[in-house]
């Protein structure tokens, strides 16, 4: 078949077709304009696919066992362990098989035209897609390109690292057959939520870790994670650098500090460098393979056509964070290309102003971790007199009544000159679902005085909020006690 080439002009290009790429689109068509999205991969990006849904999908069935067999009643009825046929199924389902058809269906009947190929920019307001079958696309925007193309695993200078073919999260949520032995280099999320997952799935996880676990956490949170890993019979080595890899035959010999490591699977999670590296930023006068940088209606800086939205830009690598950046930006695209006054004041419609200080995250470790906003060290960085409230979650009716031993923490951490909540901290089973009224404090700003009046209901977890103001005091009785010892 003979290589052809198609040139077409639209309102708005979008390149990646992953949650956000969906979202910018989706909010542009609502906008009115006329909207392309290229996607050469999977439509729904490496969250549907090899991160965030099959990794929950792996995880689940272990966490529902620990319950289980913490919850008198129920307990006696439990023989055995974990399904791994039927945990691999139940994943397989998740990602529909590593089938898009829905998500093309959806695209449809939002509007949004799919081409697939490969995109690169060719110049401004142009993108050209290498089609699969030799042809190419010219497309032209009236108003804009985005680039929503994500992240890649980053693997790290490591003699022999690279060399010895490692997992990276794609290889390690995808697996077909579990390994006796598996190696991790990393302490992030996700190489926690793998090292969790797959000791219960039955491997000998060790953990390989150059700084502590779950870096710019609280240290609560890393220290409970590391814990509970090495309970369930896993081996942590944290403060460890890895210092070479090799692989010989079907073993992987793994030198650190601490060490030699031998493993049937090595995984390496150190972190995400930008999918930008074939993407044509050359052509613009970018970097490839750069962080873009944004502003805030996430336009590239010197540009005043070019967004990059989500992973691409670094401001908060996490779906639900590139989706609310993508509502900001298909809104903010529509109206510049309608003329209308943009509403970018902090917190306005065509803004992501929770990047900066109101980013919620789970690690569906076990325990869990939640948080929202800054860090007691952060804030303390910022120059904010800080106030820390720890309190135990165990000690909650709803938590204890929830299953035998519930162990946990939270932490606030209060702004002491507004008395208002810049960050929240949570460990413990099933602790996910805090996380949301947290972020509500943090965004709005709610002073404690009014969170007082926020009554959680008995007996549940959410308890935890009373127990934290009791902890910190009434702020009326707190400046008395101020002023009395003064």
């Amino acid at each position: 078949m003979s290589a052809h080439t198609e040139v077409r002009e639209v309102d708005l290009i979008v390149i990646g077709a992953g949650p956000v790429g969906e979202n910018v689109a989706d909010r542009a068509v609502q906008g009115g304009l006329e909207t392309v999205i290229v996607e050469r991969e999977l439509v729904g990006g490496e969250c549907s696919y090899w991160a965030c849904e099959p990794s929950k999908a792996l995880l689940r069935p272990a966490h529902v066992l620990e319950l289980a067999r913490a919850t008198p009643g129920v307990a006696e009825a439990i023989a055995g362990g974990l399904d791994v046929s039927a945990v691999l199924r139940r994943r397989d389902e998740s990602t529909s098989g590593w089938s898009d058809a829905d998500q093309v269906a959806w695209l449809e009947t939002a509007g949004i035209e799919l081409v697939r190929g490969h995109g690169r920019l060719s110049g401004e307001r142009r993108v050209t897609v290498a089609l699969a079958d030799g042809g190419t696309v010219e497309l032209r925007a009236r108003h804009a390109v985005a680039i929503t193309t994500g992240s890649t695993a980053r693997i790290p200078d490591i003699p022999g690292l690279r060399a010895s073919e490692p997992w990276t999260n794609r290889e390690a949520t995808a697996v077909r057959e579990i390994p006796g032995r598996l190696a991790i280099v990393g302490g992030g999320v996700v190489a926690t939520e793998m090292a969790t997952a797959y000791q219960a799935l039955g491997s000998q996880v060790t953990l390989i870790a150059r700084g502590g676990l779950l870096g710019g956490m609280e240290d609560v949170a890393g220290e409970a994670v590391a814990d509970a890993l090495r309970g369930a019979g896993a081996t942590v080595l944290t403060h460890t650098a890895t210092e070479s890899v090799e692989r010989d035959g079907s073993e992987y010999v793994v030198r650190t500090g601490a060490g030699t490591v031998t493993a049937d699977r090595l995984l390496v999670a150190t972190g995400r460098a930008p999918a930008t590296g074939d993407v044509g930023l050359e052509r613009v006068g970018l970097t490839p393979g750069s962080w873009l940088a944004t502003d805030d209606t996430l336009l590239v800086e010197g540009t005043d056509w070019l967004y990059a939205v989500g992973d691409v830009n670094g401001r908060a690598l996490l779906t639900h964070q590139g989706k609310y950046q993508a509502r900001a930006a298909g809104d903010a695209i529509a109206a510049r290309a309608a003329g209308a006054v943009l509403d970018d004041a902090p917190w306005g419609a065509h803004v992501a102003t929770a990047d900066h200080v109101a980013v919620p995250q789970v690690v569906f470790t076990a325990p869990e971790v939640a948080a929202v906003g800054r860090t007691a060290e952060a804030a303390r960085a910022a120059g904010l007199n800080v106030r820390v409230v720890d309190d135990d979650l165990g000690r909650v009716a709803g938590a204890a009544l929830s299953r035998t031993g519930y162990r946990g923490t939270a932490r606030l951490v209060i702004d002491g000159d507004r008395d208002v909540i810049v960050g929240a901290t949570f460990v413990g089973p099933d602790v996910a679902e805090l996380v949301q009224t947290a972020t509500t404090a943090v965004v709005a700003e709610i002073p404690l005085s009014r969170l007082w009046h926020a009554v959680p209901a008995f007996p549940t977890v959410s308890e935890i909020w009373l127990r934290l103001l009791e902890t910190d005091g009434r702020p009326a009785v707190r400046t008395e006690r101020t002023g009395a010892a003064a």
